[in-house]
Protein backbone atom coordinates (compact mmCIF):
# COMPACT_ATOMS: atom_id res chain seq x y z
CA UNK A 1 0.00 0.00 0.00
CA UNK A 2 1.42 3.52 -0.66
CA UNK A 3 2.41 5.24 2.25
CA UNK A 4 4.04 2.29 3.86
CA UNK A 5 6.87 0.61 4.31
CA UNK A 6 8.31 -3.24 5.80
CA UNK A 7 11.53 -4.17 6.15
CA UNK A 8 11.16 -7.96 5.88
CA UNK A 9 9.31 -7.68 2.36
CA UNK A 10 11.08 -7.96 -0.60
CA UNK A 11 12.45 -4.45 -2.28
CA UNK A 12 12.41 -3.67 -5.96
CA UNK A 13 15.71 -1.81 -6.43
CA UNK A 14 15.49 1.20 -9.30
CA UNK A 15 18.53 2.92 -8.54
CA UNK A 16 21.22 3.82 -6.88
CA UNK A 17 21.79 6.95 -5.43
CA UNK A 18 24.08 9.02 -2.85
CA UNK A 19 22.69 8.98 0.67
CA UNK A 20 21.95 12.31 1.76
CA UNK A 21 23.63 13.74 4.76
CA UNK A 22 21.83 12.78 8.19
CA UNK A 23 19.22 10.59 6.05
CA UNK A 24 19.23 6.54 6.67
CA UNK A 25 15.67 6.83 4.65
CA UNK A 26 13.77 9.12 2.42
CA UNK A 27 10.51 9.05 0.86
CA UNK A 28 10.15 9.81 -2.77
CA UNK A 29 6.86 12.23 -4.11
CA UNK A 30 6.25 9.59 -7.08
CA UNK A 31 4.76 6.01 -6.35
CA UNK A 32 6.65 2.96 -8.09
CA UNK A 33 4.36 -0.30 -9.59
CA UNK A 34 1.90 -1.19 -7.81
CA UNK A 35 1.35 2.59 -6.74
CA UNK A 36 4.16 1.26 -3.73
CA UNK A 37 6.27 3.82 -1.85
CA UNK A 38 9.07 4.56 -3.09
CA UNK A 39 12.14 5.53 -0.82
CA UNK A 40 15.05 4.63 0.10
CA UNK A 41 17.47 2.88 1.78
CA UNK A 42 21.20 3.50 3.27
CA UNK A 43 24.60 2.14 3.99
CA UNK A 44 28.29 3.47 3.94
CA UNK A 45 27.42 7.26 2.14
CA UNK A 46 24.97 5.32 -0.52
CA UNK A 47 21.76 4.79 -0.90
CA UNK A 48 19.13 2.28 -3.27
CA UNK A 49 16.22 3.22 -3.99
CA UNK A 50 13.40 1.06 -3.38
CA UNK A 51 9.39 -0.51 -2.91
CA UNK A 52 8.09 -3.04 -1.29
CA UNK A 53 6.84 -5.97 -3.42
CA UNK A 54 5.37 -9.47 -2.57
CA UNK A 55 6.72 -11.18 -5.30
CA UNK A 56 10.15 -12.63 -6.52
CA UNK A 57 9.17 -11.39 -9.56
CA UNK A 58 7.76 -8.72 -11.64
CA UNK A 59 6.00 -8.73 -14.79
CA UNK A 60 7.46 -6.55 -17.69
CA UNK A 61 4.04 -5.44 -18.57
CA UNK A 62 3.65 -1.95 -20.13
CA UNK A 63 1.93 -0.45 -16.67
CA UNK A 64 5.05 -1.60 -14.45
CA UNK A 65 7.65 -0.76 -17.04
CA UNK A 66 6.11 2.99 -17.18
CA UNK A 67 6.03 2.96 -13.55
CA UNK A 68 9.46 1.91 -13.14
CA UNK A 69 10.03 4.54 -15.81
CA UNK A 70 8.28 7.46 -13.81
CA UNK A 71 10.37 6.88 -10.72
CA UNK A 72 13.60 6.79 -12.45
CA UNK A 73 12.90 10.52 -13.93
CA UNK A 74 11.46 11.62 -10.72
CA UNK A 75 15.29 10.36 -9.44
CA UNK A 76 16.89 12.49 -12.39
CA UNK A 77 14.77 15.38 -10.99
CA UNK A 78 16.60 15.17 -7.84
CA UNK A 79 19.67 14.40 -8.41
CA UNK A 80 22.29 11.99 -9.80
CA UNK A 81 21.63 7.93 -9.51
CA UNK A 82 22.54 5.11 -11.40
CA UNK A 83 19.53 3.54 -12.67
CA UNK A 84 19.21 -0.46 -12.45
CA UNK A 85 17.97 -3.08 -14.98
CA UNK A 86 13.63 -3.63 -14.67
CA UNK A 87 13.04 -6.15 -12.13
CA UNK A 88 16.08 -6.04 -9.76
CA UNK A 89 14.72 -7.49 -6.26
CA UNK A 90 16.41 -8.23 -3.53
CA UNK A 91 15.43 -10.49 -0.25
CA UNK A 92 14.64 -7.53 2.42
CA UNK A 93 15.53 -4.47 3.60
CA UNK A 94 18.65 -6.48 5.35
CA UNK A 95 20.06 -7.46 2.11
CA UNK A 96 20.07 -4.39 0.17
CA UNK A 97 22.35 -2.68 3.27
CA UNK A 98 24.33 -5.87 2.85
CA UNK A 99 24.86 -5.09 -1.20
CA UNK A 100 25.25 -1.71 -0.55
CA UNK A 101 28.04 -2.27 2.00
CA UNK A 102 29.97 -4.65 -0.25
CA UNK A 103 29.36 -1.96 -3.17
CA UNK A 104 29.32 0.92 -1.42
CA UNK A 105 33.14 2.25 -3.32
CA UNK A 106 32.40 1.22 -6.14
CA UNK A 107 28.73 2.33 -6.22
CA UNK A 108 30.49 5.73 -5.00
CA UNK A 109 32.84 5.77 -8.29
CA UNK A 110 30.31 5.81 -10.35
CA UNK A 111 27.90 8.42 -9.04
CA UNK A 112 31.04 10.54 -9.03
CA UNK A 113 31.50 9.78 -12.82
CA UNK A 114 28.10 10.60 -13.76
CA UNK A 115 27.63 13.97 -11.42
CA UNK A 116 25.18 15.97 -13.07
CA UNK A 117 25.17 14.42 -16.19
CA UNK A 118 21.74 13.15 -18.18
CA UNK A 119 22.10 10.70 -20.86
CA UNK A 120 20.50 11.87 -24.58
CA UNK A 121 19.45 9.44 -27.23
CA UNK A 122 19.71 9.81 -31.03
CA UNK A 123 18.16 7.10 -33.78
CA UNK A 124 18.76 7.83 -37.54
CA UNK A 125 16.02 5.80 -39.43
CA UNK A 126 16.18 5.50 -43.45
CA UNK A 127 12.73 7.50 -44.14
CA UNK A 128 11.97 5.26 -47.12
CA UNK A 129 8.36 3.58 -48.20
CA UNK A 130 10.45 0.24 -48.67
CA UNK A 131 14.20 -0.50 -47.54
CA UNK A 132 14.97 -3.37 -49.76
CA UNK A 133 13.60 -1.09 -52.94
CA UNK A 134 15.90 1.60 -51.39
CA UNK A 135 19.13 -0.36 -51.66
CA UNK A 136 18.50 -2.41 -54.83
CA UNK A 137 17.79 1.56 -56.31
CA UNK A 138 21.31 2.59 -54.70
CA UNK A 139 23.50 -0.21 -55.46
CA UNK A 140 23.58 -1.08 -59.18
CA UNK A 141 25.12 -4.92 -58.19
CA UNK A 142 22.57 -5.66 -55.92
CA UNK A 143 19.78 -4.25 -59.09
CA UNK A 144 21.41 -6.47 -61.32
CA UNK A 145 21.54 -9.79 -59.05
CA UNK A 146 17.83 -8.80 -58.15
CA UNK A 147 16.64 -8.50 -61.84
CA UNK A 148 18.08 -12.01 -62.27
CA UNK A 149 16.19 -13.44 -60.13
CA UNK A 150 12.77 -11.84 -61.26
CA UNK A 151 13.93 -13.05 -65.26
CA UNK A 152 14.23 -16.67 -63.76
CA UNK A 153 11.22 -16.08 -61.74
CA UNK A 154 9.97 -19.44 -60.18
CA UNK A 155 12.69 -21.57 -61.38
CA UNK A 156 15.64 -19.45 -59.86
CA UNK A 157 17.61 -21.52 -57.68
CA UNK A 158 17.34 -21.10 -53.63
CA UNK A 159 21.27 -20.82 -53.42
CA UNK A 160 21.14 -17.77 -55.70
CA UNK A 161 17.97 -16.20 -53.53
CA UNK A 162 20.12 -16.68 -50.81
CA UNK A 163 22.96 -15.19 -52.00
CA UNK A 164 21.37 -11.86 -53.30
CA UNK A 165 19.67 -11.90 -49.39
CA UNK A 166 23.58 -12.06 -48.04
CA UNK A 167 24.18 -9.16 -50.56
CA UNK A 168 21.28 -6.98 -49.11
CA UNK A 169 22.14 -7.86 -45.68
CA UNK A 170 26.40 -6.79 -45.85
CA UNK A 171 25.49 -3.69 -47.84
CA UNK A 172 22.81 -2.71 -44.96
CA UNK A 173 25.54 -3.46 -42.42
CA UNK A 174 28.22 -1.71 -44.27
CA UNK A 175 25.99 1.63 -44.52
CA UNK A 176 25.23 1.36 -40.74
CA UNK A 177 28.90 0.79 -39.66
CA UNK A 178 29.95 3.89 -41.69
CA UNK A 179 26.97 5.98 -41.09
CA UNK A 180 27.18 5.42 -37.46
CA UNK A 181 30.99 6.65 -37.09
CA UNK A 182 30.76 9.65 -39.09
CA UNK A 183 27.77 10.80 -37.30
CA UNK A 184 29.66 9.18 -33.64
CA UNK A 185 32.85 11.33 -35.07
CA UNK A 186 30.39 14.49 -34.77
CA UNK A 187 28.71 14.05 -31.30
CA UNK A 188 31.96 13.46 -30.11
CA UNK A 189 32.60 17.33 -30.34
CA UNK A 190 29.20 17.89 -28.31
CA UNK A 191 28.95 15.01 -25.53
CA UNK A 192 30.79 13.90 -22.90
CA UNK A 193 30.85 10.32 -23.94
CA UNK A 194 29.13 8.65 -26.79
CA UNK A 195 28.37 4.52 -27.29
CA UNK A 196 26.34 2.87 -29.73
CA UNK A 197 23.63 0.10 -29.23
CA UNK A 198 22.05 -2.32 -31.67
CA UNK A 199 19.74 -1.66 -33.73
CA UNK A 200 16.13 -3.13 -33.21
CA UNK A 201 14.36 -2.49 -36.27
CA UNK A 202 14.80 -3.35 -40.03
CA UNK A 203 14.90 0.66 -41.17
CA UNK A 204 17.36 1.68 -38.66
CA UNK A 205 20.68 3.22 -38.85
CA UNK A 206 21.99 3.67 -35.65
CA UNK A 207 20.72 4.37 -32.14
CA UNK A 208 23.28 6.20 -29.97
CA UNK A 209 22.89 7.65 -26.51
CA UNK A 210 25.30 10.35 -25.71
CA UNK A 211 26.45 11.53 -21.59
CA UNK A 212 26.09 15.08 -21.41
CA UNK A 213 25.91 17.99 -18.50
CA UNK A 214 22.60 18.79 -17.42
CA UNK A 215 22.52 21.87 -18.59
CA UNK A 216 24.27 20.82 -22.28
CA UNK A 217 21.04 20.09 -24.13
CA UNK A 218 20.99 23.08 -26.04
CA UNK A 219 24.67 21.70 -27.12
CA UNK A 220 23.69 18.41 -27.97
CA UNK A 221 20.81 19.69 -30.22
CA UNK A 222 23.46 21.65 -31.91
CA UNK A 223 25.60 18.87 -32.41
CA UNK A 224 22.31 16.45 -33.85
CA UNK A 225 22.03 19.59 -36.37
CA UNK A 226 25.45 19.33 -37.41
CA UNK A 227 25.20 15.76 -37.65
CA UNK A 228 22.20 15.82 -40.01
CA UNK A 229 22.93 18.57 -42.52
CA UNK A 230 25.84 15.40 -43.98
CA UNK A 231 22.79 13.34 -44.73
CA UNK A 232 19.80 14.14 -47.33
CA UNK A 233 16.15 13.38 -47.03
CA UNK A 234 16.35 9.57 -46.78
CA UNK A 235 17.32 9.72 -43.35
CA UNK A 236 15.04 10.61 -40.38
CA UNK A 237 16.97 12.20 -37.06
CA UNK A 238 15.07 11.58 -33.80
CA UNK A 239 16.58 12.22 -30.46
CA UNK A 240 15.18 11.85 -26.88
CA UNK A 241 15.77 12.70 -23.20
CA UNK A 242 16.84 13.46 -20.81
CA UNK A 243 17.15 9.73 -19.55
CA UNK A 244 19.25 8.82 -16.64
CA UNK A 245 22.64 7.29 -17.40
CA UNK A 246 21.66 3.73 -18.32
CA UNK A 247 24.58 3.32 -20.90
CA UNK A 248 27.27 4.72 -19.19
CA UNK A 249 26.94 3.01 -15.79
CA UNK A 250 29.61 0.36 -15.48
CA UNK A 251 28.72 -1.73 -12.10
CA UNK A 252 29.16 -5.19 -11.52
CA UNK A 253 27.89 -5.84 -7.90
CA UNK A 254 29.27 -8.03 -5.65
CA UNK A 255 26.64 -10.10 -4.08
CA UNK A 256 27.46 -10.58 -0.74
CA UNK A 257 24.99 -13.80 -0.57
CA UNK A 258 24.71 -17.16 -2.16
CA UNK A 259 21.74 -16.32 -3.77
CA UNK A 260 21.45 -13.87 -6.38
CA UNK A 261 20.52 -10.83 -4.88
CA UNK A 262 20.82 -7.96 -7.74
CA UNK A 263 22.04 -8.02 -11.09
CA UNK A 264 24.28 -5.18 -12.86
CA UNK A 265 23.15 -1.37 -12.85
CA UNK A 266 22.04 0.17 -16.31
Amino acid sequence: MAGTTNSSRGKLIYALTDLGEGVDEQIYKVHGIGNATVYSIGKDNVAAVVSDVHSTKVRPERRNLMAHRAVLAHLLEVGTVLPMRFGVIAANAEAVRKLLGANSESIADQLMRVRNRIEMGLRVSWDVTNIYEYFVGMHPLLREARDRLLVQGDSAARDEKIEVGRMFDHLVSEAREQYTEQVMEVMRRYCEEVVASPVKKEKEVMNIACLIERDGQAEFERGVFEASKQFNNDYLFDYNGPWAPHNFVDLDLETPQTESTAEQAG
